[in-house]
């Protein structure tokens, strides 16, 4: 009989083309974590592991929250040893537990914290280059927190989407947003319901120009009116996006 387990993983996703299946490359993380669980349980059939979102090409995850449905009986130990042995050095099984058979990564989630990072100053962060979105000036922080207490709330945030395909609501809440500037660190962490496709990198872009004066903090409410994502700020680049933790209840 199958049991449903659940995943925590970290990885290193400067190489892969994201979380979900590509039809033109074996370079995701849901791939290679299926490609070794197929191998574990000596199945013709690949087992579907099932994220708890979408994680876009070149971000990276501290504590990503999976789960999947095998039949072995292995010890939860065991398989996240067995995985570890066998996926690549760039991702790594952190904790195998039993979940309720009703258990969905993604339907269950309640609520999550992605990490932005920036560099800042003259010299360029060799060794940090893959995790950051390197800037030479500092923005204004003072400016930047103005902007983002106008960013938190319930609110459809289609201006701040790059799906301009997206069916369903565009409506979520974003409860807390919080820029700690921290030697030539300057981090954003974003805690909400979900997140749009490109969401946090679009929040963070505008963050950015909020804090290089090329906006001003009043424009913020016109861009929930608006819905249009044109009227946003950039999208950061990935290298610098992290999710941090995943809520069930």
């Amino acid at each position: 009989m199958k049991q449903n387990f659940k995943f925590k993983i970290m990885f290193d996703g400067t190489r892969y083309f994201g979380w979900e299946h590509q039809p033109n490359t074996d370079l995701t993380i849901q791939g290679k974590i299926e490609t070794v669980l197929q191998r574990m349980v000596s199945s013709e059939k690949v087992p579907e592991v099932i994220g708890c979102g979408r994680t876009d090409a070149g971000v990276h995850a501290k504590a990503m929250i999976a789960n999947a449905f095998l039949e072995t009986d292995m010890s939860t130990d065991a398989i996240r040893d067995y995985m570890n042995r066998y996926l690549p050095d760039d991702i790594c099984v952190l904790e195998v537990k039993e979940a309720a058979e009703r258990f969905h990564s993604r339907y269950k989630a309640v609520g999550k914290t992605y990490c932005y990072t920036c560099y800042t100053g003259p010299l360029k962060p060799v060794f940090d280059r893959k995790y950051v979105y390197y800037i030479e000036e500092t923005p204004d922080i003072g400016k930047m927190e103005e902007a983002a207490k106008l960013l938190i709330g319930i609110h459809d945030y289609a201006s701040f989407c790059s799906n301009p395909k997206m069916k369903k609501s565009t409506v979520r809440e974003v409860d807390s947003i919080q820029i700690i500037k921290k030697g030539q660190y300057i981090r954003f962490t974003y805690h909400g319901t979900g997140f749009l496709q490109h969401m946090v990198r679009i929040l963070t872009g505008t963050l950015l120009e909020v804090g290089f004066g090329k906006r001003d903090v009043s424009s913020i409410p016109e861009l929930f009116e608006a819905k249009d994502r044109s009227l946003a700020g950039f999208t950061a680049p990935a290298s610098g996006l992290c999710m941090m933790q995943v809520d069930y209840n």
